[in-house]
């Protein structure tokens, strides 16, 4: 079993993911309170450090085998205004710093689309280098979710460093998915409280979903994105203005809200993850992960790659 850290954990897209390839949890850490409580509630064995990654040190974690990481996107993203470096919700030199410090055989981290643009050529440069001089070779690659089996568009950059002294070779998954329609992965949750309407509505849900925005506390209530993201959202027959308690009932007419269980099995997370806290902040926390799913695509090279170095160090012994 390989080891990992794990620093902006969220509400455990990720973690799952990387738990699901293989990997044992030392440690996770997250800033917001209700996620850790998710984290817990849905592994209480799991090393839950509710703490601003600015303050952790990780000299305890010196040596595991994964750093991973889903540092926050705003600073990068269209809707955060892309102040890259400038944003104080920055996380990506902690990342660095937490690479040096515990000196990892390899690092995954994973962003929005939009850190490829190019606005942040320089940046990503600059991340390249810093983590080339700490001892590591570096690649990115913009994965999309639906070839996971993901059923939504959901683009994410994912960067992979491997320490230099490690005999093996990564590469990214390759294998695609076909993902379901929305329809497909939803028509029994919209059926729960017996809605008429919901085989007609199957038919028309019939492709993937738009990218799920979880939004940031500067942000009201939850619902499904901007206008654009809206208007998709009504082509499949959903109201994308807001974020339903319950499945539509019998005779409900019109076009229905998904309910954030919907919005998470959208994702990529078991119907049995349980999420804390209110409605709008089980929304962020689903909106805001990484699909488990991709991260286990990923997560399964990683380990490969170590398998490789293990395999070596046997034949060398």
């Amino acid at each position: 079993m390989f080891t990992s850290v794990e620093i902006c954990a969220g509400a455990g897209g990720q973690a799952l993911g990387l738990e699901m390839a293989g990997f044992k949890h030392v440690a996770l850490v997250e800033i917001e309170k209700e996620y850790c409580k998710t984290l817990k509630l849905n592994r209480p064995h799991w090393n839950v450090i509710n703490e601003d990654v600015r303050r952790f040190d990780g000299k305890a974690y010196r040596g595991i085998d994964l750093l991973a990481g889903g540092v926050p996107c705003p600073p990068f993203s269209v809707a955060g205004k892309q102040l890259g470096s400038e944003d104080e919700r920055d996380l990506f030199p902690e990342a660095i710093r937490l690479t040096e410090v515990i000196k990892p055989k390899v690092v995954m981290l994973e962003n929005v689309r939009g850190i490829l643009d190019s606005i942040f050529d320089e940046y990503r440069r600059a991340i390249k280098e810093s983590l080339e001089v700490l001892g590591y070779r570096v690649e990115w690659r913009l994965l999309n979710a639906s070839d996971y089996g993901v059923p939504q568009l959901r683009p994410r950059v994912v960067f992979v460093a491997i320490r230099n002294d490690l005999a093996a070779e990564f590469t990214f998954p390759t294998e695609v998915i076909h993902a379901p329609t929305v329809g497909e992965v939803l028509g029994d949750l919209m059926e729960e409280n017996g809605w008429l309407g919901v085989k007609q509505w199957v038919e028309r849900a019939n492709d993937i979903a738009p990218t799920i925005v979880g939004g940031s506390k500067k942000h009201g209530g939850p619902d499904l994105g901007p206008t654009r993201a809206k208007r998709a959202w009504a082509a499949l027959g959903v109201d994308g203005s807001g974020i339903a308690n319950e499945a539509p009932d019998r005779n409900f007419v019109g076009m229905p809200r998904l309910t954030n269980r919907m919005v998470a099995r959208l994702q990529g997370f078991p119907d049995d993850w349980i999420f804390s806290g209110s409605k709008t902040s089980v929304y962020r926390q689903i909106g805001n992960a990484f699909p488990p799913p991709v991260a286990c695509a990923v997560g399964v090279q990683i380990r490969k790659c170590l398998s490789e170095v293990s395999k070596f160090k046997i034949q060398g012994a």
